[in-house]
């Protein structure tokens, strides 16, 4: 089965070398191109893709609101910055908005195709030059942090609130808050609700939060 991926990115030529790139391989299938933020969310519902290519700078609305805009609407789907920057401050901010790969735009081409297929495997991806740009515990603690989606998610489930009344306080499907919920638990390395929200009491997370009560 082919993996569906989408490519958003504010330079056509850019889009259009990555997507000939792609289709070289039998099992991607592009199945679209987009131009800025605000379309890749108008267009991701039509399009259904598994794997987002997403530019970092693109005017308008940048890569890290776009990130975290398609995973409240699209939990499953995930997502691969693409960038000139190098930064640990970069890295670590896309990582931490959701994306579940960074890769550098001067990558060897193969690169792109490894990165897609270990994100499809749920693993986290960094290409060389982006790891390298971190020290260990920058990358650990970059893998564990929740978005900012995800500490809303863990502050109503902390309340003891059912999958489906978090779904109906925040306005999303019972499927996102049940990847919301498996991603957080994957994180913080904790599997019962019990723990969930004793490490919401132990971090503040229910500090200060008197809007969602």
């Amino acid at each position: 089965m082919s993996t569906r991926v989408a490519i958003v990115d504010d330079h056509p030529m850019v889009a259009d070398g990555i997507q000939a790139i792609l289709e070289s391989y039998d099992d991607i299938d592009v199945v679209g191109t987009c131009s800025s933020g605000q379309a890749i969310l108008d267009q991701a519902d039509g399009l259904a893709p598994d794997v987002i290519l997403l530019d970092l700078n693109m005017p308008g609305m940048n890569g890290l609101t776009t990130t975290e805009l398609l995973l409240e609407a699209h939990a499953e789907t995930r997502i691969l910055i693409l960038s000139m920057h190098d930064s640990p401050e970069y890295i670590t901010t896309a990582l931490n908005h959701g994306a579940m790969g960074y890769v550098l735009k001067d990558v060897p081409t193969e690169e792109i195709k490894i990165a897609i297929d270990s994100v499809m495997k749920g693993q986290r991806y960094l290409c060389t030059g982006a790891k390298g740009s971190l020290i260990p515990d920058e990358t650990s603690e970059a893998r564990e942090a929740l978005t900012g989606r995800e500490q809303t998610v863990l502050l109503q489930l902390a309340k003891g609130r059912s999958n489906k009344e978090v779904a109906s306080v925040l306005e999303i499907s019972v499927r996102t808050v049940e990847t919301h919920r498996k991603n957080i638990k994957r994180k913080l390395g904790i599997s019962s609700t019990a723990g969930l929200t004793r490490y919401a009491m132990e971090h503040g997370v229910l500090q200060g939060t008197s809007e969602f009560l």
